[in-house]
């Protein structure tokens, strides 16, 4: 009997190796180290375009009001500030494994409508059916009701559903909403994890 595996995807599948880029902005623009980052990661317009509540286009523009950069520079410093981010092949020979073992494998994120072209771009779309991000559903986790939608978009026979996220608020909302939550930390064997998690449900149902 299939088990449907859900995973977040920064901070677990793609991950930043390299901040070099977001400081050589920083120093760019006469600012401390994470200046930028914090900028682009603000409070206010990248909870609402994860939320699908403005376009990525309003929220850039934000962004370099900030920072008081040009439209030109902006669109340089979105393309620089993921420079250094890199895929988790491990974890995306994994996935293939368990797609391969007849798995479901889906993918719940907390981002923007420039999601789904990314994982186009990296060859990787079609590794997750269900695809769920928060922009396009308008809600986020930890908010109850985007796993309750998960969980309501996976077939009844596909049990248990677990899902990994690199935050444990993020965490803890899934197990509250019945998934079994997996708080995922770089150092993690989640090879070994998630197959004992299948073997033991195997032994379970007989």
């Amino acid at each position: 009997m299939p088990i449907a595996f859900i995973f977040d995807f920064g901070g677990v599948l793609m991950k930043t190796a390299d901040y070099a880029p977001r400081h050589t902005w920083d120093e760019r623009l006469g600012l401390s180290h994470g200046s930028v980052e914090k900028a682009v990661h603000n409070a206010d317009s990248w909870l609402r375009a994860q939320k699908g509540d403005i376009p990525v286009s309003d929220y850039w523009a934000d962004v370099a009001q900030q920072l008081n950069v040009s439209a030109e520079d902006i669109s340089q410093l979105a393309h620089d500030f993921y420079a250094g981010d890199v895929l988790d092949k491990t974890l995306i020979t994994l996935i293939e494994k368990l797609r391969d073992d007849g798995h479901i494998v889906g993918l719940l994120s907390n981002d923007s409508l420039e999601l789904e072209p990314k994982l186009h771009h990296l060859g990787i779309h079609h590794l997750f059916d269900p695809l769920f991000i928060s922009a396009k559903l308008g809600m986020m986790k930890p908010d109850s009701a985007i796993y309750q939608h998960v969980l309501a978009s996976i077939p009844a026979d596909c049990y248990p559903v677990i899902f990994v996220d690199d935050r444990i608020d993020n965490v803890h909302g899934a197990i509250k909403s019945g998934m079994v939550g997996v708080f995922y930390q770089p150092k993690l064997d989640l090879d070994k994890i998630l197959y004992d998690m299948i073997h033991a449900h195997r032994k379970k149902i007989g």
